[in-house]
């Protein structure tokens, strides 16, 4: 299950409430693409439409080695693949209290490109000082103790 691309601020930028993995509808040459690790999820989000959860703002450059694809957006909404239970559900708690989903990484499972996402809410600014202030206390520590070895 190797890990293909990471949402790197996330983690900062919010506080993760569950996590999930969900299906990725592509097309022939983006699976390609996203396997030869052409993908980012910077601003990258999950949105609802019409009952269904789709990806956006994913970017997966076009496949080298493909011909020209007239047309092709790389930042088109891809659809994500989940049960209806498991739809139903986020989008009660999306409704309900504010919250958000966002990717957090993009692996393949077998023959599948996965998403992992988690149901997030945003962070103050001063939840994220403090996280700041705890990377950097934990740096020194580790510092101090490979000095003292």
């Amino acid at each position: 299950m190797p890990i293909i691309a990471r949402n790197k601020n996330t983690l900062f930028n919010y506080d993760i409430i569950e996590r999930f993995e969900a299906g990725l509808v592509l097309s022939g040459q983006e699976v390609k693409s996203v396997k030869t690790g052409h993908i980012s999820l910077k601003g990258a989000f999950i949105t609802v439409r019409n009952n269904e959860l789709f990806l956006v703002n994913a970017s997966i450059s076009p496949y080298q080695h493909a011909g020209p694809l007239p047309g092709y957006n790389p930042t088109r909404p891809r659809k994500l693949l989940l049960h209806r239970k498991e739809i139903n559900s986020l989008i009660g708690k999306l409704r309900a209290s504010g919250l958000t989903i966002v990717p957090l990484s993009v692996y393949t499972k077998g023959r599948y490109v996965k998403v992992e996402c988690a149901v997030t809410r945003g962070k103050k600014a001063h939840d994220k000082r403090e996280t700041i202030k705890k990377r950097d206390d934990e740096r020194s520590a580790r510092r101090e103790l490979r000095g003292k070895m």
